[in-house]
C-alpha cells in the first residue's frame, strides 16, 4: 500500500488568506479534490511540506449565467455539479463528464482537472520504478528519457476540460499577491511538460469565464483505452457557428493530450471558415488537424495510433455538430 508522505496541511475560509498562505509558505501546494495531488504524493512525485486545502473556501464555487448567455464557473466547482448544471456551456459538461469515473467527478473540481499535472510513462510509476529506470527531467534528472537528444520535457497534457476551455475562447482568473488578472484560456498552458502552467506559484486560478455561445455547436470527444477512469491519450474539442444557410463562419479545433499542452489546428479552423460542414470537407480538415499531432511513446497504446486517430477523432467530433 502507497501511503502519504507526512505534510502540514491548511484549511483557509477566504480567498485572501489563500494567497496570504502561499506566500508565507513558498513551495506549498494547492489541493481541491486532490483526485491527482495526492495520488502524485504517494508516488513521491511531488513531496510539498505544506497543502493548501480549498474546500471550504468561500466563493469558490457555483455556477452562474447571466441574460447575454455568458457564464461563470468557480474553480471550485465539482466536476458532478458542472455535469448536472443548465447553465454549464454544453462543451465544457460534455468533457468534464468523460473524466475518470462517478466516484472521481464527485470530488475533482474544474480547477483542479484545468491545472491537472502533464503525465508520463516514466513520471506516474512508483519512486522504485523511478529509481529503476533512472530520473528524468521531470523527477530531477538531466535527461528526458522519452526524447533524450532534447532538453524539454515531453510528458503530455492530461486535462479534459482544457482543450473545451480553449474551444470556447473561454478567459481564466487568477488572483495572487500582486492582484487580480484575467488571461485567455490559451494563455495558462504552455508547451513545457515539466513547467506546463503560466500560474504563478503563489497564485490560484478561482474562477472560468465563458462567453455567450451565439449559435455555438460544440462536441467533444476522447480516446482512451478503457470507457472510464483512464486519461486521454487524445482529446479534441471542436466549436463551429454557422450563417442561417450552413456555411461556418467561426471554427475551433482544439487537441488535447497530445503534446504537452492543448493546441489550436489553425490551419484546419481556417479551412472550414466559408465551408459546409458536408463529408469531404470533413474529411479534408481533420486530415488537416492531424497534420501537427506528433504524439511520442510516453503514454498508453502507440504513437502512431495516436496519430492515426487524430484525423478520425476530429472527423468525429465534426460530424456531430454538422
Amino acid at each position: 500500500m502507497m501511503r502519504l508522505p507526512a505534510f502540514d496541511y491548511l484549511e483557509p475560509s477566504t480567498i485572501s488568506e489563500v494567497v496570504d498562505l502561499l506566500a508565507a509558505h513558498p513551495g506549498a501546494v494547492v489541493a481541491a479534490g486532490g483526485t491527482d495531488l495526492f495520488p502524485n504524493m504517494k508516488r513521491r512525485q511531488v513531496r510539498p511540506a505544506t497543502v493548501i486545502g480549498l474546500a471550504r473556501v468561500n466563493g469558490m464555487s457555483g455556477i452562474t449565467a447571466d441574460e447575454t448567455g455568458a457564464v461563470r464557473i468557480g474553480a471550485g466547482t465539482l466536476l458532478r455539479d458542472l455535469v448536472a448544471s443548465p447553465d454549464a456551456p454544453p462543451l465544457l459538461a460534455q468533457a468534464a463528464s468523460e473524466v475518470a469515473s462517478p466516484q472521481i467527478r464527485n470530488a475533482a473540481t474544474v480547477g483542479g482537472n484545468l491545472c491537472v499535472d502533464t503525465r508520463c510513462n516514466y513520471i506516474n510509476v512508483t519512486e522504485q520504478w523511478r529509481a529503476a529506470s533512472g530520473s528524468c527531467l521531470k523527477d530531477g534528472g538531466d535527461t528526458c528519457l522519452v526524447a533524450p537528444r532534447g532538453n524539454e520535457c515531453v510528458a503530455v497534457s492530461s486535462s479534459d476540460l482544457a482543450p473545451a476551455a480553449l474551444a470556447v475562447d473561454a478567459t481564466i482568473r487568477l488572483i495572487g499577491p500582486r492582484g487580480e488578472r484575467q488571461i485567455p484560456a490559451s494563455a495558462l498552458f504552455r508547451p513545457d511538460g515539466l513547467d506546463h502552467l503560466a500560474r504563478a506559484g503563489d497564485e490560484i486560478l478561482v474562477e472560468v469565464l465563458v462567453p455567450p455561445p451565439a449559435g455555438l455547436r460544440t462536441s467533444y470527444r476522447k480516446l482512451r483505452r478503457r470507457g472510464a477512469i483512464d486519461f486521454p491519450i487524445l482529446g479534441v474539442a471542436v466549436a463551429v457557428r454557422c450563417s442561417p444557410d450552413g456555411i461556418v463562419s467561426h471554427a475551433r479545433i482544439v487537441l488535447g493530450a497530445v503534446a504537452a499542452a492543448p493546441f489550436r489546428a489553425s490551419e484546419a479552423e481556417a479551412a472550414l471558415i466559408g465551408n459546409r460542414l458536408d463529408a469531404g470537407v470533413i474529411d479534408e480538415v481533420a486530415a488537416l488537424a492531424s497534420k501537427p499531432v506528433r504524439p511520442l511513446d510516453n503514454t498508453d497504446l502507440g504513437s502512431r495510433y495516436r496519430k492515426w486517430m487524430a484525423a478520425t477523432f476530429v472527423a468525429r467530433a465534426l460530424q456531430d455538430v454538422s
